[in-house]
């Protein structure tokens, strides 16, 4: 799906595309990095930009500003219209069709001037547990602490002197959108991080809105609920045109022509499913890294109320439930630097590639339930496994089968086991059936290892595609082209038009493996208070 200046023959091909605008743009505001990607009407990226930025924490709240969402973006997209200039000989008058894309949840509010009301407060503040708390019971839903109506909720219960003057609330890809089109939309899988959807009617839960209009807190305010939140669309919807305004904004060049379409904004976990062809019921994705997540699109609602599980939708507004654990890396990455030091140590310099790759293939080779070894590899705490801090711990007994190959299978399945805590719930607990999962990032490097030790975990087939390397972005632009294509339900979109050539492996789950995990897993949580006297026993240190 890749061609970045592509071989000679085809920059001509590219070059008139370009300037018959069969082009369609992706833009996200990822958490560290905000990112721009043109493709082609055959999902080719032909141009990219990016911009780097960080949070920072002001007044015990963490925030961006909103000069330096302008900003990003505008120099993002310079990026990437410099690439298309320098690779293809055109300057980008115009585009097909364009979409915006953002990390999800966060509490942007705005009065009827349209003036911000207070700083943008991120999905990543954590001072809304009593909102989470009492929303969640409310509603029998999980309302994470992160979602927008526990932030509007928590300010409210706070007495915060701005709430009476809401007009409107909004994620960061709405407020982008909105800049752009004049128009008070997202994208149905974002809404669905600020209150809960109805998968039936594509809207919000409107039992809901009424029990939380009830409220008595919320009952003084002089706002409506559904009045100040936007309206959800699902994908293949045109959410507006790009205004003169919005143009000028991405582009204060004034080489970018006003009028391309809109697709609805959406969050990033809606545009990981599309990268990963991961929208169709039964199907999910497993996004690894410093933290991992699996989510699961599903057939029906959830029984009960069950905090391990955040449930949004797919950009086509099925359900999807997830389970999102904090640690993953971090731990295995500090073992795998030791072997680097040892291999230093005796005179050998092994690349990183080459390092983790050998290790990871030792793992294959160990007994089924990686010899009676334990892992937990928590660094920081994790909610799923009722740990307000961590603490990273190895444990053995004098019988175990002390091997390196034991030892890395050890590794590798604890860094997968604080999510299946939240997957057996959903597995096991609410009788969802999973038919595949698509597994990315870097740890699906190696072929197989993490593959297959994951299928033994979620007892599922694990897929690699040849297309991981797509983020969120190239999601994005996907769903702008999808505009064209919307009479195609998205998910056979996906299949046939999008991924019908890309390549991939799947692991089958073995049975020896799922048995083996099994026995590693029930000893992980059953071992779960020596993490406990751990972080008792080690306190962290002071700055």
């Amino acid at each position: 799906m890749t061609g970045i200046h592509d071989t000679s023959e085809h920059i001509a091909a590219i070059a008139e595309k370009i300037r018959a605008g069969k082009t369609s743009l992706g833009i996200e505001f990822g958490s560290t990095r905000i990112k721009a990607v043109l493709i082609d009407d055959s999902y080719t990226t032909i141009a990219a930009g990016d911009y780097g930025w960080e949070n920072r924490l002001e007044d015990g709240l963490w925030t961006y500003s909103l000069e330096e969402v302008w900003q990003g973006m505008q120099r993002a997209y310079a990026a990437l219209a410099n690439d298309v200039e320098t690779a293809y000989g055109e300057k980008l008058t115009r585009i097909g069709a364009l979409g915006f894309s953002a990390m999800m949840h966060g509490y942007l509010a705005f009065d009827k001037d349209d003036h911000l009301l207070v700083p943008f407060r991120t999905w990543r503040n954590t001072n809304t547990r009593q909102a989470h708390e009492e929303l969640s019971q409310l509603f029998q839903y999980n309302i994470p602490e992160r979602w927008s109506i526990a932030h509007l909720y928590q300010a409210i219960i706070d007495h915060e002197e701005h709430v009476p003057r809401i007009a409107y609330i909004t994620t960061l890809a709405g407020y982008v959108h909105w800049k752009l089109t004049g128009r008070k939309v997202l994208g149905i899988g974002d809404a669905s991080g600020m209150f809960p959807i109805d998968p039936v009617s594509k809207t919000f839960e409107y039992d809901m809105l009424r029990q939380f209009a009830e409220l008595p807190e919320v009952a003084k305010q002089p706002w409506e609920i559904e009045d100040i939140l936007p309206r959800p669309l699902v994908a293949g919807q045109q959410a507006g045109e790009l205004s003169d305004e919005g143009s000028a904004l991405i582009d204060p060049s004034g080489v970018l022509a006003a009028g391309a379409p809109l697709a609805p904004p959406e969050g990033d976990a809606g545009t990981g499913m599309v990268a990963t062809n991961s929208v169709r019921v039964r199907t999910g994705n497993v996004s690894a890294g410093t933290s991992i997540f699996a989510m699961v699109v599903l057939e029906h609602k959830l029984s009960a109320l069950h905090p391990e599980i955040d449930l949004v939708t797919t950009p086509a507004g099925d359900l999807a439930g997830m389970s999102h654990a904090n640690n993953f890396t971090s731990d295995l990455n500090a073992w795998v630097h030791i072997f680097k030091e040892f291999a230093q140590a005796t005179g050998i310099n092994l690349d990183t590639g080459t390092l983790y790759a050998t290790l990871f293939k030792t793992a294959l080779e160990g007994d089924a339930d990686a010899g009676g070894l334990l892992n937990y590899c928590f660094y920081s705490g994790e909610f799923l496994a009722g740990l307000s801090e961590g603490r990273p711990v190895f444990a053995r007994g004098p019988e175990s089968r002390m091997t390196l190959a034991n030892f890395m299978r050890a590794q590798l399945f604890s860094a997968f086991s604080p999510v299946k805590i939240g997957m057996d719930v959903m597995t096991k607990d609410e009788g969802v059936r999973v038919d595949s999962l698509v597994g990315h990032g870097g740890i699906f490097t190696t072929p197989q290892v993490a593959q297959k030790i994951l299928a033994a975990a979620f007892n599922a087939p694990i897929k690699v595609m040849s297309t991981a390397a797509e983020g969120g972005a190239w999601g994005m632009a996907v769903l702008a082209d999808y505009l064209w294509h919307s009479k195609t339900p998205l998910a056979d979109h996906l299949d046939q038009r999008v991924f019908g050539d890309a390549q991939s492996t799947t692991e089958q789950p073995d049975p020896s493996d799922v048995a083996g995990f099994e026995r590693f897993f029930t000893r992980f949580i059953a071992g779960l208070s020596m993490e406990q006297a751990a972080i008792v026993a080690i306190p962290l240190e002071e700055d």
